[in-house]
């Protein structure tokens, strides 16, 4: 493959990791949604210690277990600050409600 194959390649990569990291927000959406309703808190350290010692135990390489713990670590930030934000609007949302009764 020549310079641009290979640049093909990476950008229909980049493509299924933007697919992939959406879908996965989404998820952590949802386990928002019912963290909100079990009234249990948002940051949850065990469970993110789980989800990097996961990551890094399938890393097969090239890259290091250091890059892909910082990759998931900005990830999960990510999706926590996802979380944030939705739990707001549904906050927002309820009061609104509330204020029209």
């Amino acid at each position: 493959m020549n310079l641009s194959d290979w640049r093909r390649r990476i950008d229909e990569i980049d493509s299924q990791l933007v697919e992939l990291l959406n879908a996965r927000s989404r998820c952590a959406l949802e386990i928002g949604k019912l963290k909100q309703v079990a009234k249990l808190p948002l940051y949850q350290p065990e469970r993110e210690k789980e989800v990097l010692q996961n990551a890094e135990r399938a890393n097969p390489g090239p890259l290091s277990n250091a890059a892909i713990r910082r990759l998931f670590e900005r990830i999960i930030d990510e999706a926590r600050a996802a979380e944030r934000d939705a739990m707001h609007q549904d906050d927002a949302h309820d009061r609104h409600k509330r204020e029209q009764l």
